[in-house]
């Protein structure tokens, strides 16, 4: 029965996308890099909810919680402010220009080498910290959760292998044959079976501790150890204890908005979504029904977790990742695992096919156009990009088992390492917006700087400061650095944006309404949780 439920889903998912992609146009730019500029709301939303949520956020932020509490829903409810600043004031500005990838905005702002530097960096954030990781975590949890191994009669190290290499073809054929369009729609179809698999999972363990009665359940969850929902950390990011704290409530106002800025409102494989939207209107619908999503998404990875400390005490403190595979385990049935499995996997090939066909897009417009051969057709560009994603999956596949011998705790300081490729392009981007005096030669020595200073600052100096502190001062120093730099070696940097004519731009008309509706709604959750 497990196995004919995953065989449905996955089965369904697979011929629901074909069968929305037989009319379309493949070869051409738009029809393969930004699923011909036809995507809508609702697969704008879905498909951005799955590329961000992973098996990590599944089991390792229910871990944490289990541990420390409800302050790590501060990653998810703060989305929703970020994506608000996108509907409002960055989507209208992408698609009026009608651009295929953030890379091409700077270069239209500054030039062409500070495209080239932002296009490499990206594709080496991909290929070094994103996909062989994804990949690894994803075939062990889903082993931790289903103990693959056993129903397939090997050791645990060949189940981790094998379904390494199914999630790992399975995502580079939706992403070199579907391109974004293919990726979008499964993402979708997934993402809402992620929603309600995961939904499944509290409801049924709330269901069960209740007798039968959901709030019952929550209400002796919450009793048995009410500190644990407060969403307000006491810890301090300054000083003793700030390198080792899981997330002081101040950093919210320095470095973590800079970072979901730039997470949700410029990295490629998020916006890519929003460039392919069909108008103006759709781009703002879908991500304002993320940003509803990512407040509502707690439930699904912060819950399980505060459940998870009710059945199991403190037994599990030293082994938190184990929480949510064992209360998978007790709470849902057999005949259910299937759907499951095939939400989880679904859930990775998001990630792992989104990265590809960015990276993908990048290399192919980026680079290949600009230095290799800048009168390629649109076809040969397809070629490139399908080319691009096989390789790097190749990559990918080849050395995410490599990842099993590496030091322990080498995913998070991955995480942390983002950083230093994040903040230095969202210092950029947001300059090419706000300040136009910031010319190129001021952009590529703050794109330098910053490279370099949260390396120096976190682990060479090794300062008394939360990481996402150093996030905020790196941004303002960056900016500092860029105005100063212009100021010294000043050039002619005259930009005007015009319209492409792409698109239709009439915006949504609840898009104001919606966006302060999110802003009230995660205001109000950190008054209400915030002194529990």
């Amino acid at each position: 029965m497990a196995l004919l439920t995953f065989i449905l889903f996955t089965g369904f998912v697979a011929f629901y996308a074909t069968y929305k992609l037989r009319k379309d146009r493949l070869d051409t730019r738009d029809g393969y890099f930004l699923g011909g500029r036809s995507l809508t709301g609702i697969v704008i939303a879905g498909s951005l909810l799955l590329t961000n949520i992973s098996t990590e956020h599944l089991v390792g932020m229910n871990g944490s919680s289990y541990r420390n509490g409800a302050i790590i829903v501060a990653w998810e409810v703060t989305s929703a402010l970020a994506l608000v600043i996108g509907a409002l004031y960055f989507a209208p500005k992408y698609l009026k220009m009608g651009l295929t990838t953030i890379p091409e905005f700077l270069e239209k702002r500054f030039d062409g080498l500070t495209r080239t530097l932002v296009a490499l960096l990206l594709i080496i954030s991909f290929v070094a910290t994103l996909l062989p990781i994804v990949l690894y975590t994803g075939a062990l949890n889903i082993e931790a959760i289903f103990e693959i191994s056993n129903l397939l009669n090997v050791s645990q190290d060949q189940g981790i292998l094998i379904t390494i290499l199914i999630v790992g073809i399975i995502g580079a054929i939706y992403a070199i044959f579907g391109g974004l369009k293919m990726v979008a729609y499964t993402d979708t179809i997934n993402g809402f079976g992620l929603l309600v698999a995961g939904l499944l999972v509290p409801i049924l363990a709330l269901l069960n501790i209740g007798d039968g009665n959901l709030f019952n359940g929550m209400g002796m969850v919450f009793d048995n150890s009410p500190e644990k929902f407060n969403v307000v950390s006491r810890e301090s990011g300054v000083g003793e204890g700030a390198r080792s704290a899981i997330l002081p409530f101040e950093v919210l106002f320095t470095g973590l908005m800079v970072n979901q800025l730039y997470f949700w409102t410029m990295h490629q494989s998020i916006i890519q979504r929003v460039l392919g939207a069909v108008n103006l209107k759709e781009a703002q619908k879908g991500l304002l029904f993320t940003g509803l999503l990512k407040i509502l998404v707690p439930l699904i990875i912060v819950l399980p977790g505060l459940i998870g400390f009710y059945y199991f005490g403190e037994s599990l403190y030293d082994n938190p990742d184990n929480v949510y595979p064992m209360l998978v385990k007790k709470v849902l049935p057999l005949w259910l695992t299937g759907f499951f499995v095939a939400v989880m996997m679904g859930a990775i090939l998001s990630t792992f096919n989104s990265a590809l066909n960015s990276a993908a897009t990048v290399f192919s417009l980026g680079i290949f156009k600009r230095y290799i051969s800048k009168n390629a057709s649109e076809n040969k560009l397809v070629k490139i990009g399908k080319w691009t994603s096989a390789l790097l999956a190749i990559f990918a596949i080849s050395i995410a088992p490599f990842v099993a011998n590496a030091p322990e705790g080498l995913y998070q300081l991955l995480q942390q390492l983002n950083g230093i490729f994040f903040i230095p392009i969202a210092s950029v981007v947001i300059a090419g917006f706000l300040f136009p005096k910031v010319n190129a030669t001021g952009v590529k020595v703050g794109l330098i700087f910053g490279l370099f200073f949260y390396v120096i600052m976190y682990y060479i100096v090794e300062v008394n400061l939360h990481f996402v502190h150093i996030w905020g001062i790196e941004f303002v120093l960056n900016i500092a650095l860029m105005h100063l730099m212009s100021v010294l070696i000043p050039n002619d940097n005259k930009f005007e944006m015009k319209d492409a004519g792409v698109l239709d731009l009439k915006p949504w008309k609840y898009t104001k309404p919606f966006s302060l509706f999110l802003v009230v709604f995660t205001v109000i959750l950190y008054l209400v949780l915030g002194n529990v």
